[in-house]
């Protein structure tokens, strides 16, 4: 009797052609710009589109800048740039760095701070109508440092931003003619403490809230079959959170997931339809997803680090993500074109 083996699938000829999403998380961006620069240095594959929320978004505007003028090595340029100049800028996403406040060790949570829970508390007592009257941001001089409107528009990659409408609490993806700097603002927008930024008349919250990243822009938006997650955003986290600060984190935390995990599970419900043959594949993509992520390593840094823009801990993010990019470069590239390398149900649908 004889065994046929099956026949592998052949990888694709020519560049591995994918997707990228990135996912938003504070300073914590400073991983996917790791990743990012990893995969650019790497130079096997090529990108067709990019799909980003808050830092996400933002690592996506910068990268497509540099992108448009410089080429892979004007990204990753970029890149570091804008990181550099997010720990100068220090109050991007806090208003008090770990330096500032005195901080020993290499711990870089804010939670146990006395004036990190003084300023949950008070973001939660007062708008920032009342207590930023002048709508100072001062993550729109260092955009407008970094990124280049006409720039987004001319680059051959395409980008799609998400913000939440704060009318309707849907998600609105930016792209094309719409790209702008105020569409990177309303993606970054926590309500806390920001302004709604206001678009054409209409107020927009922080993307996360709607798509932390939006995969379906991708979906219907370019020909790529391939999507690279960047995940920063913890699923699980050991043990129960007993204090105020820990509760209303851990809340953020699974809110800022829960529109990923809903995409994933009709991703996955239509890849098994199509499996069984019971979905016209002429009208549906079979995609195969990939995920760049590094949960061990992100660990030791809770939710309050992500306000953290010390140029250490930036940098040391910006190691792990490189490390990471490494790791799944040598895993997993000979998978792309060829079959998904992401479990999306162990990962996503029984994580844990």
């Amino acid at each position: 009797m004889f065994q046929f083996l099956r026949r592998k699938p052949r990888p694709p000829a020519g560049p591995r052609r994918v997707d990228l999403a990135l996912q938003g998380g504070g300073s914590h961006g400073a991983f996917t710009w790791g990743v990012l620069d990893r995969l650019l240095d790497d130079g096997r594959l090529e990108f067709d589109g990019l799909s980003g929320t808050s830092a996400g978004a933002l690592n996506a505007a910068v990268l497509a800048t540099g992108w448009t003028r410089g080429g892979r090595d004007g990204a990753r340029a970029a890149l570091r740039e804008f990181w550099l100049d997010v720990s100068r800028a220090g109050q991007i996403f806090s208003p008090f760095s770990h330096s500032q406040l005195g901080a020993q060790g290499d711990n870089f949570n804010f939670d146990k701070l006395p004036a990190y829970q003084w300023v949950n508390t008070f973001f939660r007592a007062f708008s920032p109508y009342q207590f930023n009257p002048l709508n100072l941001n001062p993550l729109r001089d260092v955009a407008r440092r970094h990124v280049d409107e006409q720039a987004l528009r001319d680059c051959p990659i395409k980008l799609f931003v998400t913000a939440t409408r704060v009318h309707t609490g849907q998600a609105r993806v930016f792209s094309g003619a719409e790209l702008s700097i105020d569409a990177l603002l309303a993606s970054a927008c926590l309500p806390f403490m920001f302004q709604a930024i206001e678009i054409d008349g209409e107020p927009y919250w922080d993307g996360g809230y709607t798509g932390n990243p939006a995969l379906y822009p991708l979906i219907y938006g370019t020909p790529s079959l391939d999507i690279v997650l960047v995940k920063i955003n913890p699923l699980k986290r050991e043990g129960t959170p007993t204090r105020s600060v820990e509760i209303l984190d851990r809340l953020s935390e699974i809110t800022f997931n829960a529109s990923l995990v809903a995409e994933m599970r009709a991703i996955d419900f239509v890849a098994r339809l199509l499996r069984e043959q019971r979905l016209d594949p002429g009208r549906y993509k079979s995609l195969r997803l990939h995920m760049v992520a590094d949960d061990a390593g992100l660990a030791p840094f809770n939710a309050s680090s992500k306000f953290n823009t010390d140029r250490v801990f930036l940098e040391q993010l910006f190691e792990l993500g490189r490390k990471a990019a490494a790791r799944w470069l040598h895993d997993h590239f000979d998978d792309v074109g060829v079959r998904a390398s992401l479990d999306i149900e162990r990962q996503f649908l029984k994580a844990g």
